[in-house]
């Protein structure tokens, strides 16, 4: 396995509306983000601002349809 990450935004200049919209769901759901490094929350609460993301992108690709 390589220890290179891939974890890549495939438009560098979309990183900042990335991070916005990563505040904005982690607000709604009640979880603390700091700029930065947030290696101190719960797998729950992480995934629980991921979750939030996932939800706001597949409701707005529905209206969008």
């Amino acid at each position: 396995m390589s220890n290179r990450s891939n974890n890549r935004a495939l438009v560098p200049e979309a990183k900042e509306g990335l991070n916005r919209f990563k505040m904005e769901a982690a607000q709604e759901v009640g979880v603390n983000l700091k700029q930065g490094y947030n290696g101190d929350l719960t797998s729950r609460e992480a995934g629980s601002v991921g979750g939030q993301m996932v939800k706001r992108m597949v409701e707005a690709y529905e209206r969008n349809l």
